[in-house]
């Protein structure tokens, strides 16, 4: 496999080992509902030090991790900070920020990104994949990062993304797409079987009967050519009587529409009075295999995001933001990769597109996806987790939303077909007009753009939810406990503990702080005996005896050894094992006590 070198790479592979892990700290002020680390989590902090402090808790249970790094243009101004004990990487810093003249800002961006991915795909889950978006000025080198720490056959596939419909005539080439990178940690053709598949153009759902069943999509009841069986006269609910279009027969013979009106499967425009057109349901269709070519009409542009953008923040000026992302692209990306309850990561959150994209999907089709957001930059409440404040509760808005229903190239075919293409765009009219003030038919640069417009004068509805904003706290660092000096609490050194002892997420909602409890891997139950107080790290109590032993074996059903973090032991592992007690003590690096008793 060809390997990418970068100046410095000798000093970031492992970097993501030397970083400490942070407690991560709730700030209720700041957050919707109660405070909880299991939840929607939205963190302030380097994201390097963010992502090693999820590691105790989400190791491996990521499903989703949808980033947009910075693209490295020259003009963007970031700065490489991590801190790597190097000379090299030293004298980096001192040409901070990374500009266009700065001869080794690919090499910095590189250094700056391997350690990242490296935790990213720690927090994947085995069926997890992970979206990274850029554009020409280093999707060849993300790519060869990610082949590196992926493999390279874990690579599933590379898309194309229309980021903007306007000509950009200052540059050599006009810029219309960014790349859109997945990997995954199961091979291609496994994570097949596992991704989702579109709804089939389910961008023409609706509901304007009321069906019980829910939304569907209206089908032209009308078919090309001519077949004989498929042609006799059809009655509406009005009286009126109906042939075919001309050079066109019905949708299928007499006796399978009669069945169709039997099943409630046929729905008459115009109240009563006009053609009838089939319900299509989401769940009768196959779904689409997803492309790689994903078109701004599908999933939106960066001018039409930062324009939303501006709605939700209708009561600032401006917002020096530039071309974030659209929701309903990240909203595709979950909508393929994820099922109804996974967790999403994103560890360069930006405005907050990522949440706003999760709480969405979440309202379609009534999931519970959880999102976890990183941001380092000062805005984190200001623009990052107010954004998400204002997608859950409303906002107050002023003017005109728009949606586009419909967007054809017309062709010459197009035209002498004419009766069928009205006849599909009526259809469109008379199922959407329930939810707009007015249906707007354009032809624009050869297109057709159909689109429905809604006078919005008072507050957009909120998509509900709730989120846990967070900071990072001092580093654990185990070493400490030797002089009493910042004891972390229980909860952020057992979840640690558990971590590093079995590889595998410490589930807090198992953790019991009263009976020392960690939880359960593969292999243990996990204890820790300890409070974060000098005094009781001096005590006997800290210590694990033979009569502690016998209380936390009994504590739970035999079949599994239990690991015993304490500051000491009064009691040898011979004597444990005589007495068939399968308990082993893990020291903590508190020496106190060097005393062991037989």
């Amino acid at each position: 496999m060809t390997e990418l070198t970068f100046k410095g790479k000798e000093f970031v592979y492992n970097h993501h080992l030397a970083v400490p892990f942070r407690p991560l700290v709730p700030d209720p002020e700041k957050s919707i509902g109660d405070g909880r680390l299991d939840g929607n989590l939205i963190i302030h902090g380097d994201n390097l030090h963010a992502l090693k402090s999820l590691l105790p808790i989400y190791a491996g249970k990521v499903d989703c991790v949808f980033i947009d790094p910075p693209y490295n243009t020259g003009n963007e101004g970031w700065s490489y900070n991590d801190n790597v004990n190097s000379p090299i990487m030293r004298e980096w810093l001192a040409s901070n920020p990374v500009g266009a003249d700065d001869g080794l800002r690919h090499d910095k961006w590189c250094s700056m990104m391997y350690p990242r991915l490296r935790l990213l795909h720690e927090l994947l889950s085995e069926k997890g994949s992970l979206w990274m978006t850029l554009d020409d000025n280093e999707i060849h080198r993300g790519r060869a990062i990610l082949d590196d720490i992926f493999g390279e056959d874990f690579c599933v596939g590379q898309l194309a993304w229309q980021k903007r419909t306007s000509r950009e005539n200052r540059a050599a080439l006009s810029p219309s797409i960014d790349h859109l990178v997945v990997y995954s940690k199961a091979l291609p053709e496994s994570w097949r079987l596992l991704r989702n598949l579109l709804p089939p153009d389910g961008d023409g759902l609706g509901n304007p009967d009321n069906d019980p069943r829910g939304e569907w999509k209206s089908i032209p009841f009308s078919a090309q050519g001519f077949r004989k069986n498929q042609v006799y006269p059809i009655t509406t609910p009005t009286g009126k009587v109906l042939e075919p279009p001309k050079g066109r027969c019905w949708g299928a013979t007499e006796p399978e529409f009669e069945k169709l009106k039997n099943l409630g499967l046929i729905y008459w425009p115009r109240n009563g009075d006009g053609r009838p057109r089939v319900k299509g349901f989401p769940e009768d269709g196959q779904g689409l295999v997803p492309d790689t070519l994903w078109l701004a009409s599908e999933v939106g542009d960066t001018e039409a995001s930062k324009k939303m953008l501006l709605e939700i923040f209708a009561d600032k000026a401006d917002l020096a933001f530039h071309a974030p992302k659209p929701h309903q692209l990240v909203q595709r990306a979950i909508t393929i990769a994820t099922k109804k309850d996974a967790i999403v990561l994103d560890s360069f959150a930006g405005t907050g597109t990522t949440a706003h994209a999760v709480l969405a999907a979440n309202r379609k089709d009534g999931g519970n996806r959880r999102f976890i957001m990183v941001e380092c930059e000062d805005y984190a409440d200001t623009l990052t987790a107010e954004r998400v404040r204002r997608v859950i509760n409303g906002y107050a808005f002023t003017g005109t939303q728009r949606e586009e229903l419909f967007r054809k190239s017309l062709t010459f075919t197009d035209l002498r077909r004419a009766d069928r293409l009205l006849d599909e765009v009526q259809g469109i009219e008379n199922l959407e007009s329930h939810r707009f003030d007015e249906i707007k038919k354009v032809v624009k640069d050869g297109e057709l753009i159909v689109s429905g417009e809604k006078r919005v004068e008072e507050r957009t509805e909120g998509l509900g939810g709730t989120f846990t904003f967070c900071t990072l706290g001092s580093a654990v660092e185990l070493d400490r406990l030797l002089t009493g000096q910042e004891l972390p609490s229980f909860g952020t050194l057992g979840s640690v503990l558990f971590h590093i002892a079995t590889n595998q997420p410490c589930d807090l909602s198992l953790m019991d702080a009263d009976t020392g409890y960690l939880g359960e891997s593969d292999a243990f139950h996990v204890w820790l005996i300890y409070k974060p107080e000098l005094d009781f790290l001096k005590s006997r109590d800290a210590a694990l005896t033979l009569t502690k032993a016998e209380q936390l074996a009994a504590a739970k059903p035999p079949g599994k050894r239990h690991l015993v973090f304490a500051a000491a032991k009064f009691v040898s592992q011979r004597l444990l094992d005589e007495r068939k007690l399968p308990v082993e003590h893990a020291p903590l690096p508190f020496a106190l006590y060097r005393i062991e008793r037989t």
